[in-house]
Formats: C-alpha cells, sequence, structure tokens
C-alpha cells in the first residue's frame, strides 16, 4: 500500500489513507505497532505528515478507533435491518459483532489504548456505538428502546470479552470455541421473539 511520495493528496485522503493503513497494521501484527512511525513508512509519507494529522501516536490511536466504530456501527446498523427483513440470520450478526472485536482488531486496540492509559480514545467507540443505538431506536418505533440498549450492551461487552479471553477461556471449561457466539445469536433470536410477540 506505498504510495509514491510526491502524489498530492487532499488532507482527507491523506488522512483517509493513513488510517487504512493503520487498519492494516492493527489486523497484521497487533496494536502495539499501530504507531506514526510504521503508519507513514507504510504510506510513503513523512512523520511530521502524520503528526499534522493526528498529533500524536495517541491522537492516531483515537482517530483509528472512531474509525473502525464507524464502520462497524454502518455495517451492524445494515445487518441489523436485514436481520429484521429476514436476509440475515442472527448468527450472522453476532458473527459480524464478534469478528469486529476479534478478527478486525478492535478489541486488542480497545484493551491496548486502556492499558496504554489512553482512555479517552475509546470515547469514538462509545458514541458510534451510543450514535447507532439512537439512529435503531427513532428509525424503528417497534423497538423497545431500553431493551435495545441493554442488548447492545451484552453483545459488545461478550463480543469484547471473547476477543480478549475467550480462546483459553473456552478451552479451561471444555467448551467449542463459538461457545459465546453461540449465547450471543440465541439472545439475538431470544430478543427478535420478544419484539414479535410485542
Amino acid at each position: 500500500m506505498t504510495i509514491a511520495k510526491n502524489k498530492r493528496l487532499s488532507q482527507e485522503e491523506s488522512r483517509k489513507l493513513a488510517l487504512e493503513a493503520a487498519r492494516d497494521l492493527l489486523v497484521e501484527t497487533g496494536p502495539q505497532s499501530v504507531t506514526l512511525k510504521a503508519v507513514s513508512s507504510r504510506i510513503g509519507k513523512t512523520h511530521a505528515n502524520l503528526l499534522h494529522h493526528f498529533g500524536s501516536a495517541s491522537g492516531l490511536q483515537k482517530a483509528l478507533a472512531g474509525y473502525l466504530a464507524t464502520s462497524i456501527c454502518k455495517n451492524i446498523a445494515i445487518a441489523l435491518n436485514k436481520m429484521h427483513e429476514g436476509i440475515v440470520s442472527p448468527r450472522e450478526l453476532a458473527d459480524m459483532i464478534f469478528d469486529a472485536f476479534n478478527r478486525d482488531g478492535a478489541g486488542a486496540l480497545a484493551s491496548w489504548m486502556l492499558l496504554s492509559g489512553n482512555e479517552d480514545a475509546l470515547n469514538p467507540v462509545v458514541e458510534a456505538i451510543h450514535d447507532l443505538v439512537d439512529k435503531l431506536s427513532s428509525e424503528r418505533k417497534d423497538v423497545d428502546e431500553r431493551k435495545l440498549r441493554i442488548d447492545t450492551l451484552d453483545l459488545v461487552l461478550l463480543a469484547m470479552g471473547d476477543a480478549l479471553l475467550g480462546a483459553p477461556l473456552a478451552e479451561s471449561l471444555g467448551l467449542q470455541r463459538d461457545s459465546a457466539r453461540k449465547i450471543a445469536e440465541a439472545r439475538l433470536e431470544q430478543s427478535i421473539i420478544t419484539e414479535q410477540k410485542k
């Protein structure tokens, strides 16, 4: 993904390119590799260029968290609507949420930022999830808003915990690796049944 150093990009294009490179580094080698130096090297820009856009490594990580959260929440909103239409199954939605935290690195990034003392970097994630719940509540008048908030908290914490500790814990308990996903699937199915009974 290296870009020629002399190619002129708008500020928005340059920032997006840096965030995509940061996301790739996160997935490939973990959150500790999401540094200004690594990202600038990957996209063929100077360290100073990234300092201009993000201010610091923690600024880059905060922007990456927001970028991931916005993208994830947008996809979840689409999938959730498709689930209500019967196009996407509860398991497919659960997999999407769990994959965002595990395979796509959101869980690792969140823990890394917390351990690094960069707690405010999680604000964009929390805000994106809050905005998603508000959007779904306003679009679907048949949804119990309090229940939606509880279900969201439940699923996000389940997915986050699974990303950080799911594999070793499931193994130590003699459970299948996807046990937490099955729990999420059952809860989503129960949520749909409850809505349909109203």
